[in-house]
């Protein structure tokens, strides 16, 4: 799985890093990247504090199916750190509904590497038959509401924080993983 979709990207900067379906060995690629978040970015990316994650949770986040759980992951070309994933979770009660986060290390935030990581996920999503994505946000967290707000993303209050559900059909341009992957190889987003 990991090799056939594999790409050297290009951001905004000009910078280069690879992107491709995380693996099992990736686990010290992401203790790297929570280092690298500042306590702010990785409270809001947990809605908690957070200073490590254990080996139950690595396994969680990097031993996954591909298909209910899946995680698209970006490192560095030269040491293969961890620089962003993005993910999502199917909702085993409502099969078409997935949970999806991001994550992406401050000196990588507005780069553009956000956005390549999520359309690599919607892309991914759809051809899994998830029509749905539902993220929880802080509601001060305007970094990531205005984004949602702009692809029509429906928001409710949930214990404090924002629940956040947008149609993947009504905001994805029907490109596959593969497209998707040629487009932000060749620095077009």
């Amino acid at each position: 799985m990991a090799t056939e979709h594999e790409q050297i990207v290009t951001l905004r900067d000009g910078s280069q890093v690879l992107v491709r379906p995380i693996r099992a060995d990736d686990k010290q690629a992401l203790v790297e990247a929570l280092d690298r978040l500042s306590p702010e970015s990785r409270y809001r990316r947990f809605l908690r504090p957070v200073t490590r994650l254990s080996e139950r949770e690595l396994r969680y986040l990097t031993e996954i199916d591909y298909t209910s759980h899946f995680a698209w992951i970006a490192t560095d070309l030269d040491d293969e750190s961890g620089l962003g994933v993005a993910r999502y979770v199917r909702d085993p009660n409502e099969p078409e509904v997935a949970e999806a986060a991001v994550a992406i290390v401050d000196d990588y935030q507005g780069k553009g590497l956000g956005t390549i990581l999520i359309r690599l996920l919607v892309a991914t999503a759809l051809e899994n038959e998830i029509k749905v994505f539902r993220s929880w946000v802080l509601g001060e967290n305007r970094q990531v509401l205005g984004p949602l707000e702009r692809v029509g993303a429906r928001r409710t209050p949930d214990e404090g924080v924002l629940k956040a559900e947008v149609d993947l059909g009504e905001v994805f341009d029907g490109s596959s993983v593969q497209e998707t992957l040629r487009a932000a190889a060749a620095g077009e987003f």
